[in-house]
């Protein structure tokens, strides 16, 4: 409630200093927590962890892991954090990050700026994650070597995660989409599961993809998934298309375009990868979730889990427990005993 009356407020502000803001107000509990009655409709579990919901907040929210307990207070059934890179980097010059209210949508290109893989190494260490965590990790914009740099971060953070998130999709980075195609993404993950076996780590790795990408990749990526025994796949990062039906002046800056807007496309591409991955590869829908319906529609096109990252700039703080109890209340509709009996199911 008291969200709706100061958005406006807020919203005068530049959308990073408001971000800034958010997360120094986490840190300092100036946000109440809501706490939400647990559900055994909606608890579920993953990677070996049970959770008490499927709603995740997703990286680029927590980038430097500073906050992600607080978050496991608003009601988040799990909080990824990051993109963390090996070394702290900027990323692109200010403005990076635009509204488009009327579109209910945000464009950014901020670059992968983060604090580096060493600070929050120690942050986590000093401050043990109190839910399932998952760490978003990329290469540095000037690296040598970008396979390189994902295997840095995962030497780094493989004891202290429950899942790794291997990021080839920020449209921000420059060419790191080519790790869509078959050779690029095929050396990749043969790279991980090398050093996971060095490390003798079974940490759950994910893959978070493009919504951007044509029909013909989609096999390729999914048996490449199969070959590497990867747990999860992330649909989807923001997108660099979709323009032409926004109303706000700002859908012309350049950018990853993320909210209501990709919503279709994201849980259109969630059903095509079901469709070929039948639940033994869990998918987490990224896109347009802001409310109880939203993810519904993600979880029977084939979402496992839920993340959402710019439905809490519009509908704020307490959006993952209102997102639970509406789901709870779908459910009990529906006469759903679980909410993992209805992943896929939508005919």
């Amino acid at each position: 409630m008291i969200f709706s009356k100061i958005r406006s407020l807020i919203f005068k502000l530049d959308p990073e200093i408001a971000h800034d803001l958010a997360v120094k107000s986490l840190k300092f509990n100036f946000i109440s927590q809501n706490k939400i009655k647990n559900n055994k409709s909606i608890e579920l579990e993953i990677f070996g962890k049970k959770i008490p919901n499927p709603v995740g907040i997703a990286a680029g929210f927590d980038k430097d892991a500073e906050v992600y307990n607080s978050l496991f207070k608003l009601g988040f059934g799990f909080v990824e954090v990051g993109t963390v890179t090996p070394i702290n980097q900027y990323g692109n010059p200010k403005p990076r990050i635009f509204r488009l209210e009327e579109d209910e949508a945000l464009i950014n290109r901020l670059g992968f700026n983060n604090s580096g893989s060493d600070k929050v190494r120690s942050r986590i260490i000093s401050n043990s994650p109190k839910g399932l965590f998952g760490i978003n990790i990329g290469p540095n914009k000037d690296t040598k070597n970008r396979e390189e740099d994902y295997l840095i971060c995962l030497r780094k953070f493989h004891n202290l995660v429950d899942y790794m998130t291997i990021n080839i999709s920020s449209p921000n980075t420059e060419n790191l989409r080519n790790f869509h195609n078959e050779d690029e993404l095929n050396e990749l993950l043969n790279l991980i599961e090398k050093e996971k076996k060095i490390l003798k780590t079974t940490l759950p790795i994910s893959v978070k993809i493009s919504p951007d990408i044509q029909d013909e990749n989609i096999r390729i990526i999914a048996d490449l998934l199969f070959k590497y025994n990867v747990e999860a796949i992330i649909i989807s990062n923001s997108t660099d298309k979709n323009r032409e039906n926004l109303t706000n002046i700002n859908k012309l800056e350049k950018g990853g375009l993320s909210g209501k807007p990709l919503e279709k496309k994201s849980n259109e591409l969630i059903n095509k990868f079901y469709k070929i991955l039948k639940n033994k590869i869990k998918i987490i829908g990224v896109g347009g979730v802001d409310s109880g319906q939203s993810a519904y529609e993600k979880i029977i096109n084939g979402a496992n889990l839920v993340q959402l990252y710019t439905g809490m700039i519009y509908k704020g703080p307490s959006i993952a427990a209102k997102i639970s109890e509406e789901l709870i209340n779908i459910l009990e509709k529906e006469g759903v005993k679980n909410i993992s009996d209805i992943v896929g199911s939508k005919k």
